[in-house]
This record gives C-alpha cells, sequence and structure tokens, in this order.
C-alpha cells in the first residue's frame, strides 16, 4: 500500500521572482471561507479505512520535547516502521506500510538516522530559530546547514512572523530564499505559525511569499503557538497553492501541525485537500500531517 504513495515528485518548485502586486492583490473574505471550510471538511470521505491508513503514510511522526532522549527517539523511530499492528495491518491489506518521515530537533538526528538505518525512511528536522524565528538570521542558516550536514533530509523551518505581520514581503522573501539554498538537495518545509499572523489575508500573502521564494511544502504552525492548525487557514493556504500551480506548473506541498490528534480532524483535512487540489495530492510527497498523538487514535478507529 505505502510503495503506491510516492514520497517526492519532481521537478521541485524553484520559486519565482518575488511579485509584489499580486501578494498585494491577495485578499479573502474569512466569514466565507470559515463558512466554506466547515462545510467542505464535514463531507464523508469516499472510503474512511483508506483515508486513515493513507493519513498514516502521510505523516510525520514527530517528538519534539525538551527532555528527548536518543531512547525516546529509537522508540519513535521503531513506530515509524511499524506504525499499527500486524493484525490491522494484514486486515485492511496494508502490510508494509510506514509513516512518511520521523521529525526531531537538531541533537536527535543521530539516533534517527541510526535507528532508521535500512528502511528508506528520511529524518527531517525543525530549524531557523524554531519554534519562534527571532535568532540571528546568520545563525538560522547556519542552522540549517548543520542539520543537513548531519544526514536531515527535510527542513521545516519556521518564518520570522514580524516580517509578514509588518508586510515586509521583500524581507520575508530573501530570507526564505537564503533557506532554500542553504537546503541544498534537501526539501524544505516553510512553517507560517499561522495562529500567529492575526488575519487570513496574512496567512495567504505569506503563502504567496514561501512559494515564490522556493518552499517545497508549506506549514501551517510549530505546535507550540495558542492556535495552531484549523479547517480556515488550511483552506486559505490550499487555495494560495491551487493558485500558485495554475500560474507557474509547479506543485507545493501542504502540512498541516499542531493540534491534529483525532482520526475525524485529520479526515477533515484530507476533505479539505481533495476538494482544492485532488486525489494526486494526497500522497507523501505532496500532504503530510505533523503528528505525535493522532496516530494512536487512528489505531483505535481501525480497531488496533
Amino acid at each position: 500500500m505505502h510503495s503506491a504513495l510516492p514520497r517526492h515528485v519532481t521537478p521541485r518548485n524553484p520559486g519565482q521572482p518575488l511579485d509584489l502586486g499580486l501578494i498585494q492583490a491577495t485578499r479573502i473574505d474569512e466569514t466565507a471561507l470559515t463558512t466554506q471550510a466547515a462545510g467542505i471538511a464535514a463531507a464523508p470521505p469516499p472510503d474512511r479505512t483508506w483515508d486513515l491508513l493513507r493519513a498514516v503514510a502521510c505523516m510525520d511522526l514527530t517528538t519534539l520535547s525538551g527532555d528527548d532522549t536518543a531512547a525516546r527517539v529509537q522508540q519513535l523511530c521503531a513506530r515509524a516502521q511499524q506504525p499499527l499492528p500486524d493484525s490491522v495491518l494484514t486486515r485492511h491489506g496494508a502490510c508494509g506500510l510506514t509513516v512518511a518521515a520521523i521529525c526531531v530537533y537538531h541533537q536527535m538526528i543521530a539516533p534517527a538516522r541510526a535507528a532508521l538505518s535500512g528502511s528508506g525512511l528520511p529524518v527531517a528536522t525543525v530549524s531557523a530559530g524554531f519554534p519562534h524565528g527571532l535568532s540571528p538570521f546568520d545563525t538560522r542558516v547556519a542552522e540549517i546547514r548543520a542539520s543537513v550536514a548531519a544526514g536531515a533530509t527535510e527542513i521545516d523551518i519556521v518564518i520570522a512572523r514580524h516580517l509578514a505581520l509588518t508586510r515586509d514581503w521583500p524581507a520575508l522573501y530573501e530570507e526564505i530564499r537564503a533557506f532554500r539554498t542553504a537546503c541544498g538537495d534537501a526539501h524544505l518545509k516553510v512553517i507560517l505559525a499561522t495562529g500567529e499572523l492575526g488575519t487570513l489575508t496574512t496567512v495567504a500573502r505569506a503563502s504567496q511569499v514561501a512559494m515564490m521564494a522556493g518552499a517545497d511544502f508549506i506549514k501551517t504552525s510549530t505546535g507550540k503557538e495558542k492556535v495552531n492548525a484549523t479547517p480556515p487557514v488550511a483552506l486559505t493556504m490550499l487555495r494560495q497553492i491551487a493558485t500558485y500551480h495554475a500560474r507557474t506548473g509547479f506543485r507545493v506541498g501542504f502540512k498541516p501541525a499542531g493540534g491534529i490528534s483525532t482520526a475525524n480532524a485529520a479526515l477533515g483535512y484530507m476533505a479539505l485537500m481533495r476538494a482544492e487540489l485532488g486525489e494526486d495530492w494526497l500522497t507523501p510527497a505532496l500532504f503530510r500531517f505533523g503528528a505525535s498523538s493522532l496516530l494512536g487514535d487512528i489505531e483505535t478507529v481501525l480497531g488496533g
């Protein structure tokens, strides 16, 4: 089942020149969009079991705690390679299913790589002053380079929110562009920390800037904000991804993260993906959940 879900697609989004006119023209009707998001997210899935298995396959299994240890990361990596019991996988014809990646802090890259050796699963790491993005610029770039050198193949960076809040789009673009360069071949996920951006219009504009700067994914949240992923934010970002694809031909992935702890919530985000971007986007190449507790609820629902 998992082998039918490719991790990455080509070509990667190379980015585009900053288009301030397009950014300024982007506006969101919050009332209308919030109503639309609720309706779409409530739509029943075409196959509930298949979608839940697909949610597991699209999961960045994550631990980002100050008391993380190598032993905890090793346990998480074992779960990543066998996320559901054999009985569940056999019953649903999903033998060989794994999650999409492990996501850890920089210090845990080495034990994660060792625990995943031979599995083919990538290690993702948070970077660039996560979770606030306020450390010196050179430090943030050096942090990305260090994580790539340590073997991380996916880098989740967080933007400096003040640049979006003050509409300094050129500065935000240049920072993300530099982060993309520092990533090299590693894929760049840009976290917008949407719960701190104030309005959906700002979320939409920051999404466009991130994609123009070369993001491979745009991601809602660090999981550390008071408000993390929500259906209206997701719908806003997905529509910007669709607009960018229509304009450039390049596909950018989407990662909702933070507070998504139930199977029903996951299905709502998948309904939004399906409605806005289509079935082709529902693969680990273009869709991820940032998750820690979600897997346990999916296991319960599937009868683990």
